[in-house]
């Protein structure tokens, strides 16, 4: 993480140095500031603008000193829970590290307990799932690598889980570990599953794939108690498809799985291209928060149009030899024109399946106007502690 720790007095600063020493012995890239007249190098501008600066560009931000002036520093800043760093505050003899701004996404709470290991302070944690030791649909997310839409219903959830609620589960994927206490296994249209029944679940994916039985990943039964036929009305569902809504109010939870293989005419303008992209993640139902990577053939690493859609979507973009796009499994759209040019007989599908590491193809190419897609899905399970 990128952390930036700020102190206001002699002691705060042997405090706040610690904390920089042993921070940095376990990765984390740690600025120091201090804001006192009897301080040397002390920052000269206000700590409201000190913090603007670190609100937008760091992890997590540490006050050593009082509440109150971390809590006037931060409000002009604060935004959501999706974006506003972790912000913690110590009290300059390193007694108490209180966890006081996004605490879960932001990993608020977590870094508070790695301080308060190395201070051996008392971590102050107050967000309630964590008190109760409950489920947190945004811990979760976070621990998985993935995105949530619709975080009013999160809050939703977690009220529920707390007032000892069932709260539906779906997931497109298999997962390993237990289903948490509170948690209810359904099937895609929100209905509860057995774990008795050993009733089969249509897969997600489309025509073809294979079905899930309702066993997790380690062919342990799901725990969790069957509350009937009658639809859950709210719940989770792990998923990558846009209509994918099982419960009446849902969170959908989405992992960075997909690849989007592209191929071009030369110098095709990147407006055209990101129509294109756009438009094949429409076709597919997916969310563009499930693209990990682009991926096309090495002759297009150059490629202006390719290059500014990864920038603008902020995703790696890979490319492969002709070679080796050759060399991938699977029934694929072939063209004897591209292949006379680049050496694969398609581009957008064996690229898209190479970047999802060799995964299976879910939308076969389709072109127009110079530019051509497909959308491959890596393997993923979801992970229960």
């Amino acid at each position: 993480m990128k952390l930036s720790i700020i102190c206001f007095s002699l002691t705060g600063l042997e405090t706040a140095s610690r904390l920089k020493t042993e921070l940095e012995k376990q990765g984390h890239r740690v600025l120091l500031a201090s804001k006192s007249k009897y301080l040397k190098d002390s920052i000269k501008e206000p700590v409201s603008k000190w913090t603007e600066s670190r609100f937008s560009s760091d992890d997590g931000i540490l006050f050593v000193g009082a509440c109150g002036i971390a809590v006037r520093s931060i409000a002009p800043y604060v935004a959501s829970k999706k974006s506003d760093p972790a912000v913690l505050v110590i009290d300059e003899c390193g007694k108490f590290v209180i966890s006081l701004l996004s605490g879960h996404l932001g990993g608020a709470n977590e870094l508070a307990l790695t301080a308060s290991e190395i201070l051996k302070a008392q971590a102050v944690v107050t967000t309630a799932t964590d008190l109760h030791e409950r489920f947190a649909v945004d811990v979760f997310s976070k621990k998985n690598g993935c995105d949530i839409v619709n975080m009013t219903a999160a809050k939703e959830i977690s009220a529920a889980v707390l007032a000892g609620e069932n709260v539906g589960f779906y997931s497109e994927f298999p997962w390993t570990g237990k289903l948490p206490k509170g948690l209810i296994l359904c099937d895609k249209e929100g209905k509860p599953v057995s774990p008795d029944d050993k009733k089969r679940i249509l897969s997600p994916y489309g025509q073809g794939m294979e079905k899930q039985e309702t066993v997790n990943s380690t062919g342990e039964a799901l725990s969790g108690e069957c509350v009937g036929e009658q639809a859950v009305k709210l719940g989770i569902a792990v998923t990558v498809h846009e209509s994918c809504r099982p419960f009446l109010s849902t969170v959908q939870v989405i992992p960075k799985v997909v690849t989007l293989g592209m191929g071009c005419r030369k110098n095709k303008d990147p407006e055209g291209i990101e129509k294109a992209a756009d438009s094949c993640l429409i076709q597919g139902d997916i969310f563009p928060q499930a693209v990990e990577n682009l991926a096309s053939i090495s002759i297009k690493k150059h490629e202006p149009g390719l290059l500014a859609l990864a920038e603008n979507k902020k995703i790696p973009f890979l490319t492969f030899e002709g070679e080796e796009l050759m060399k991938v499994q699977g029934d694929f759209t072939p063209s004897a024109f591209v292949k006379s040019v680049t050496g694969a007989d398609n581009v957008c599908e064996r690229s898209a399946v190479l970047g999802a590491a060799k995964g299976k193809l879910i939308k076969r190419k389709s072109g127009g106007d110079g530019v051509t897609t497909a959308l491959a899905l890596r393997e993923w399970e979801v992970h229960f502690e």
